[in-house]
């Protein structure tokens, strides 16, 4: 059963991250299913840091992109999804293609969602795990 509240779809919430930080990076989202979100960003002159590795920062940006998305579309018509908290395990260094994100929820409450959110390589190799806590806010 999907967890979705709001309709969504892959060109709507592409088209979001018109003009942000995440389109910068080349971050793109790539699959919606019943109860994740999946995106990813390529390895490139944009995403290094200088000795030639994904730098860890645009970890946390996909990360975070990825679970904010899925907290806002899993919130009721009318409720906002804000950060509280984010943290990441660099696991293994990227040096080239892509690494791709799945966003899952561990936890949605009324009023807090915990996002789990794993990032691989194209290999398939785990390269980083990253844990989101997001405050729903109701409408006021």
């Amino acid at each position: 059963m999907p967890i979705w509240k709001k309709p969504l779809d892959l060109a709507q919430i592409n088209a979001l991250n018109e003009g942000t930080a995440a389109r910068h990076l080349g971050l793109e989202i790539t699959e919606l299913g019943d109860d994740f979100i999946r995106g990813r960003v390529p390895v490139d002159h944009r995403t290094r840091q200088p000795f030639g590795l994904l730098h860890g920062g645009v970890s946390v940006v996909l990360a975070e992109t990825l679970g904010s998305l899925g907290a806002y579309y899993a919130s009721p018509e009318g409720h906002n999804a804000v950060g509280l908290d984010i943290n990441a395990n660099h696991l293994r260094a990227a040096t080239s293609g892509w690494v791709t994100g799945t966003a899952r929820p561990v936890h949605l409450g009324r009023s807090t969602h915990v996002w789990q959110i794993e990032l691989v390589n194209e290999a398939g190799e785990l390269t980083c795990v990253s844990r989101l806590t997001m405050a729903i806010l109701a409408p006021r």
